[in-house]
């Protein structure tokens, strides 16, 4: 009996790694065109703005430290 069960399970062929990778792609729900140009412009707008903040926010130092020296 023991001997059988084993000679059973090497047969039994596991599903390849790529069979699994491409499984997984499927599941995916990738964003339609427009909904990713608006997130884009969010991103980059967000990004100008806080570079903006840190630059004055590095004068006013700068200022300040120059007042102080």
């Amino acid at each position: 009996m023991g001997e059988a069960d084993n000679k059973t399970a090497k047969k039994v062929k596991k599903p390849s790694r790529w069979h699994g990778i491409k499984k997984e792609f499927e599941k995916i729900s990738w964003p339609k065109k427009d909904m990713l140009l608006k997130q884009s412009f969010a991103v980059v707008i967000i990004t100008v703005i806080l570079s903006v903040i840190i630059a004055l926010i590095d004068v006013v130092i700068k200022s300040g430290m120059g007042l102080l020296i």
